[in-house]
């Protein structure tokens, strides 16, 4: 390892006589283009003229707004420019949802030589990144067009630079396919479900396996009727003075330990042992499905393991299981039906929430046969495990290209 800082850790042979990188501004070799305040009146969610690029489309496209006045061409971006968000979140992208508009507070990086755009994705994720963290310590997160142009940090040369972005790029291509490949897996179980369940006034589902097809319909129940519902009410809270250290108390479940509907043990809270003894009724066991009635509703995770002494907060509800299938159960509280009951009934306020009461009288269909029941969480536990396997080997492709990053690049001295 090279302790001298501009020398990369990790180097291609053809470049390891090639010396050190060369510090120079970032405005030798790219100009940042910000974006332009387009009239309001002439924004539209239909679809009608361009595609306007604000900093939220960046990461997402759940709403999509178009503008249908004129506009000046600059401002047209197109499939592989490098674009950066210039409030919050810094991390650039490289555009690829077809021509659009540059809106305000976002920024298009403009290389000097064209070719040079990949390499400065990946150069500026790890600088601009540096600076985010700088600035999320003393102010509210903002970039500017001259921030990112006075950046002055070491470059190696153009064919160096060519073949590091060459490697990230292929690497990002892999993630994509994988990515993809997860999406596709998710669209088949949405799909499966909706066949293996009964639909909106049907009583039995499309899709069902042989041997249970003469079992007749499906029949209607209550989320009482098949689970204990509990939760914490009055004096059975606590405060944050019971809140103790790990290993002096029993682990605390809420929201941030659902992610995608699945359980993820990550900042974990811990509860005395004299206020977890006060209520045996939400101690947690396996095969028990914790259900959010606060904040994000609906959010459900059935405990699929051993995790020790556990509890609900009072965001939470706790399920325990009685007549069905508790798996089955899990599918049954994420699948449509449940999830209509959720919007249908939350009460809106500072805190959108839903009662114990609400919760017990969601009504689903079940069938009759514990085995189908039984066949039907299996088969979706069997590409719940693909989707898993799936989604780690993405997080694991991410780690290597985080660590491959580290190395091509010299390390940032603050």
């Amino acid at each position: 390892m090279s302790k001298n800082t501009l020398i990369p850790e990790l180097r291609f042979p053809e470049f390891k006589n090639e010396g050190e990188w060369q510090k120079k501004p970032l405005e030798e070799a790219l100009s940042f283009q910000t974006g332009f305040p387009f009239d309001s009146e002439g924004f539209n969610e239909e679809g009608r003229g361009v595609r306007l690029i604000k900093n939220r489309d960046l990461k997402s496209d759940d709403k999509i707004v178009h503008y249908i006045k004129t506009y000046d061409e600059k401002y047209l971006v197109s499939d592989g420019d490098v674009l950066v968000g210039m409030d919050g979140d810094f991390t650039p992208i490289k555009w690829d949802k077809g021509t659009a508009l540059l809106n305000q507070r976002v920024g298009r990086v403009l290389t000097k030589k064209k070719g040079d755009e990949l390499f400065f994705l990946y150069f500026l994720s790890i600088h601009l990144k540096a600076i985010e963290e700088k600035t999320a310590r003393t102010t509210v997160k903002h970039l500017s067009h001259s921030v990112v142009e006075k950046i002055n940090e070491p470059l190696p040369i153009p064919p160096e630079q060519q073949k590091i972005a060459s490697c990230l790029s292929s690497l990002d291509e892999v993630i994509a396919a994988h990515s993809q490949k997860l999406e596709l897996l998710k669209d088949h179980k949405k799909g499966l479900m909706q066949n293996l369940f009964p639909q909106e006034g049907e009583k039995v589902p499309k899709y069902r396996f042989k041997e249970f097809e003469e079992d007749g319909e499906w029949v209607q129940t209550y989320v009482e009727e098949n689970c204990l519902v509990k939760g914490r009410i009055g004096y059975r809270g606590y405060t944050t003075e019971d809140l103790v250290g790990q290993g002096e108390g029993a682990l605390v479940l809420g929201g941030k330990h659902i992610q995608n509907q699945l359980l993820e043990l990550r900042d974990p809270t811990y509860l005395s042992w004299e206020k977890y003894y006060e209520s045996p009724e939400i101690m947690v066991e396996v095969g028990d499905i914790i259900f959010s009635q606060r904040g994000t509703l609906g959010d459900c995770a059935i405990i699929d393991r051993e995790i020790g002494p556990a509890t609900i907060n009072p965001s939470m509800v706790l399920l325990k299981n009685i007549t069905c299938d508790a798996w089955f159960l899990y599918y049954i509280l994420i699948g449509d039906r449940i999830q209509i009951e959720v919007r249908k009934n939350r009460a809106m306020g500072a805190i959108p929430m839903l009662s114990q009461k609400q919760i017990k009288e969601f009504p689903f269909l079940i069938p009759i046969n514990p085995k189908e029941q039984q066949k039907i969480a299996s088969c979706l536990l069997s590409l719940d495990a693909l989707i898993t396997a799936q989604a780690k080997r993405i997080e694991q492709l991410k780690l290597h290209k985080k660590g491959l990053m580290q190395g091509l690049f010299p390390k940032i001295q603050d």
